[in-house]
């Protein structure tokens, strides 16, 4: 606190204000007294306060910086915004001013590379959305329950034929194919193959864009692939991006076997039946499968198309003849072979695919093959399982040769069959490629249990 009598602005420490000593003691004067000893004392000097000189090198440099990346900015293409904040401060957002890309609709012509958008605006009036209506059993009460399901597909001929996956159709009561640009069609169900997992089916239509098939088998590992699909029933008309991560891939699908084509393209439930294009717009595969898990662990990356070239024939099979006319077959009834039954039977062999019966004019018949027989080889592949045996017969076609390596009475001999072709009835509704029920309409000898099969075989002498 300031109180002096000489100088009003002399400090105390005490928080009254009072000074120590005899001053302290006296009468406090007045303020006209105050400011009578003020105006006639001695006068200290005044001392001359000067303005401050601002410093104006340092926003010349600050506007300098600013004019140039103003200048910076509209070089590359951008503009600026200038922002008040509070105080009266200013700051900038720079804002592109680059204009949309172009994306060029291309004609594929198997030759020229495209980009990824090109190759989506080349093909994405190909491709289709297909919801499916079933029944699917009864419930408590017997009334039938109704199911529903959505895949993909691609137009293959301007006239309205469309491929998807067996899977996708089977057993549908109702098909609805959506275009991209929202056109609406109730799709036919003209034919199709369970063991390869394709299905031809048409809408009333023509004028429409087709896709180009390219060649599965040049592809390579590394390739950049991309899918075209309607993932989850709901996302429709969705492209993902990845590369082919092998080639001839050989996984099973529910007991089936399929030689695939394995990409790390992000595929899920919907892309079933969609088209896999590689980098010039052709379909290379169909898109079919996808591992989520694998036993107890949690997998990533993992999808599965079908090879085009492996199927091409069947699709224009199905749209001439409504089925797989050429669809090899053997006409036998198989049994895997295990260890339990080479004891059983005393062979040297534990797998292989068992003969257990054969068709009256099969292929099999006419070859000499015998119940009893054990399958090792079509031709230079091993088969161990019924499964290598149906993977083995999709390399050929009905009228196509090959050589059999069979296990028969202790000796291994080559048998040259001529392939058959698969019966009408069973192409036609999808099913499997060898009798797997009584077939002794046919006038073969067929045995489900192995102890009838070991008894008509041996006899009793080993029983």
């Amino acid at each position: 606190m300031y109180n002096d009598e000489q100088n009003l602005y002399h400090y105390t420490y005490r928080r009254d204000g009072s000074e120590t000593g005899e001053q302290s003691a006296g009468a406090r004067p007045t303020v006209d007294e105050q400011l009578h000893a003020y105006q006639t004392g001695p006068q200290r000097p005044v001392q001359e306060m000067k303005p401050v000189k601002k410093n104006h090198l340092g926003l010349k440099i600050t506007a300098l910086a600013l004019c140039c990346a103003l200048i910076g900015g509209a070089v590359g293409g951008g503009t600026v915004w200038a922002v008040s904040r509070g105080g009266g401060e200013k700051t900038s957002v720079n804002v592109s001013s680059r204009p949309a890309t172009q994306v060029s609709i291309n004609t594929v012509d198997g030759k020229t590379e495209m980009t990824d958008a090109e190759v989506y605006a080349a093909n994405v009036n190909s491709v289709v959305s297909i919801n499916v209506t079933g029944t699917s059993g009864t419930n408590f009460f017997g009334q039938p329950v109704q199911t529903a399901s959505a895949g993909s597909g691609f137009v293959l001929t301007e006239d309205g034929y469309i491929v998807t996956n067996y899977h996708v159709v089977e057993n549908a009561d109702t098909v609805k194919v959506t275009m991209y640009n929202g056109d609406e069609y109730e799709a036919k169900y003209i034919g199709g193959d369970e063991d390869y997992d394709i299905a031809v089916i048409k809408v009333e239509a023509t004028g429409l864009q087709a896709v180009t098939l390219g060649n599965s088998t040049a592809l390579n590992v590394g390739d950049h692939v991309l899918a075209i699909g309607n993932p989850l029933g709901e996302l429709t008309f969705s492209m993902s991006g990845g590369m082919v991560s092998s080639v001839n891939r050989a996984i099973n699908v529910d007991g089936t076997p399929f030689n695939m084509i394995q990409t790390d393209t992000s595929i899920n439930p919907g892309n079933s039946g969609g088209p896999l294009l590689n980098s010039c717009g052709e379909v290379v595969g169909i898109v079919s499968a996808k591992y989520s898990s694998y036993a107890s662990e949690t997998v990533e990356g993992l999808g599965f198309a079908i090879p085009i070239n492996d199927v091409r024939s069947m699709i224009e099979d199905i749209i001439t003849n409504g089925y797989v006319s050429n669809k090899p077959y053997l006409g036998i009834t198989p049994m895997s072979m295990t260890a339990q039954m080479a004891a059983q039977y005393r062979y040297d062999v534990d797998s292989g695919v068992f003969v257990c019966s054969t068709e009256e004019g099969s292929a099999a018949e006419k070859a000499g093959l015998k119940l009893g027989d054990v399958i090792l080889k079509v031709d230079d592949t091993e088969i161990a399982t019924y499964e290598d045996l149906v993977a083995a017969k999709k390399q050929y076609s009905a009228g196509d040769s090959a050589t059999l390596t069979i296990y028969r009475a202790g000796e291994t001999i080559e048998v040259d069959i001529v392939w058959g072709a698969a019966p009408a009835d069973q192409t036609a509704s999808g099913g499997s490629q060898e009798q797997t029920q009584d077939n002794s309409q046919s006038g073969g000898n067929y045995y489900t249990d192995p102890y009838d099969l070991f008894d008509y075989f041996f006899g009793n002498q080993y029983r």
